[in-house]
């Protein structure tokens, strides 16, 4: 005999359950970390009648169970989506802040309201569009590369080029992630386009006799747009509270993503018959280079934080933070500090000024921190690495990859070291 099994069945359980797992989910695809995506589902469920929330995320699952009293759901959902969106960590970080917890007492009537209005909230941040088209989104990366070009000690010459190259790539990274083609294919094709464009218009200037050689130095800065900053900061902070599932799954994320760009980019360099050494120093004065040194650090962020979808304020706060801390990195370099150490000094100048700002400014720490460290990231160290593999040359690209990594590291040590001071929280067991 047929039974009506949704007659035994907690209602208003199953639908609260299926938004706290939903709130998890879009923040999750908005490359949100594990330790807010659990907050954010602790608040909704609390908000909901919930008693407690036990949650597992990796960069693109969540399994949670919702107790209610003694009765309980368990939810798995998944997202094949894997990107970042700043505008949305804020919408949703912002609400879910603001969301008072249920009363033990609470009606029916007031739970389907409170029901109502987070899954209202939910459909209109989903159909939400991005703040800035793709030609936009597209100029931002072509900024911020061409600031990489000059920190990488790249001249007027390749600063144009990657500007160019860099522009392109990301145009097309963009097409063809809209279309839902696959994101390692897409990277490759990316870092494909960008290296191209830029080593065909400095070879097509070095033919024409503009130019006295072909600034080769510079092709691996028109790819630093496919850097997954984003990914690799949150799994380094991920990691630093022990969250093993989360921190490891998006670690494992970035190293595809840089290992797809730097073999497409080896590619493009081995047509070309091309090899990454690092450029000589520009001639400048101290004070020149320090103040272009100010002007570049401001707009790599700045470039980032747009690609990221974060608003003008924010990207503006994470500029001016960025600023100051690349900077200072760059010159501890100068004075003879070890990388790795100006890393860390680094990393926790961004973490402390982040926040001291971003309370203050109801701005989320994650939208105005990783943006600011992006630019500190030794990209073109990575990709360098994964050239020499290729070409056989085994010692120069462990040299390369150990000065990535524990640059990396440092920074994340860094940001840790300030969010340990300023929340009291961080290290709590993960839940």
């Amino acid at each position: 005999m047929y039974t009506r099994e949704s007659q035994f069945e907690p209602v208003e359980l199953i639908r609260a359950s299926r938004l706290v797992v939903r709130v998890g989910r879009v923040l999750l695809t908005a490359g949100s970390g594990s330790y807010r995506v659990k907050s954010a589902m602790r608040s909704v469920g609390a908000a909901l009648g919930m008693t407690s929330i036990h949650a597992q995320v990796t960069i693109n699952e969540i399994t949670a169970t919702c107790h209610r009293g003694s009765i309980y759901r368990t939810e798995v959902a998944q997202t094949a989506t894997i990107g970042v969106n700043s505008d949305r960590i804020r919408d949703i970080q912002n609400y879910c802040d603001n969301l008072p917890p249920a009363d033990s007492e609470i009606s029916g009537e007031d739970l389907a309201v409170r029901l109502n209005e987070v899954e209202a909230f939910l459909d209109e941040i989903e159909a939400k569009p991005h703040l800035y088209r793709d030609i936009a989104n597209s100029f931002f990366a072509a900024v911020a590369c061409a600031a990489f070009a000059f920190l990488n000690n790249g001249g007027l010459i390749e600063i144009g080029a990657v500007f160019l190259g860099a522009g392109l790539g990301q145009y097309t990274r963009r097409l063809m992630l809209h279309r839902g083609l696959n994101q390692l294919a897409v990277t490759m094709l990316a870092a494909a386009v960008a290296s191209t464009v830029y080593l065909g218009i400095t070879n097509g200037m070095y033919l024409a006799g503009w130019v006295d050689s072909i600034h080769e130095s510079g092709y691996i800065s028109s790819v630093l747009f496919l850097v997954p900053g984003f990914p690799l900061i949150t799994a380094a902070l991920d990691l630093s509270r022990l969250d093993f599932s989360a921190g490891l799954s998006r670690l494992a994320y970035a190293l595809m993503i840089m290992i797809s760009a730097a073999l497409s980019v080896w590619a493009v360099s081995a047509v070309f018959g091309l090899n990454p050494v690092p450029p000589e120093p520009l001639p400048l004065s101290a004070e020149a280079l320090f103040g272009f040194r100010l002007l570049a650090s401001a707009l790599g962020v700045w470039g980032f934080a747009m690609i990221f979808n974060s608003p003008w304020n924010v990207a503006l706060i994470a500029a001016l933070i960025g600023m100051v801390a690349n900077t200072a990195r760059l010159v501890m370099i100068d004075e003879g500090i070890f990388a790795q150490g100006a890393a860390f000094f680094a990393g926790l100048i961004v973490g402390i000024l982040t926040n001291l700002l971003a309370p203050r400014l109801n701005i989320p720490r994650i939208t105005v921190s990783v943006p600011a460290v992006v630019i500190m990231i030794p990209g073109a160290a990575g990709y360098r690495t994964i050239y020499y593999f290729n070409s056989g040359d085994t010692l120069q690209a462990l040299t390369y990859g150990v000065e990535a990594i524990f640059v990396v590291i440092a920074v994340a040590i860094g940001l840790t070291f300030a969010r340990s001071l300023t929340d009291r929280h961080w290290f709590d067991t993960v839940k």
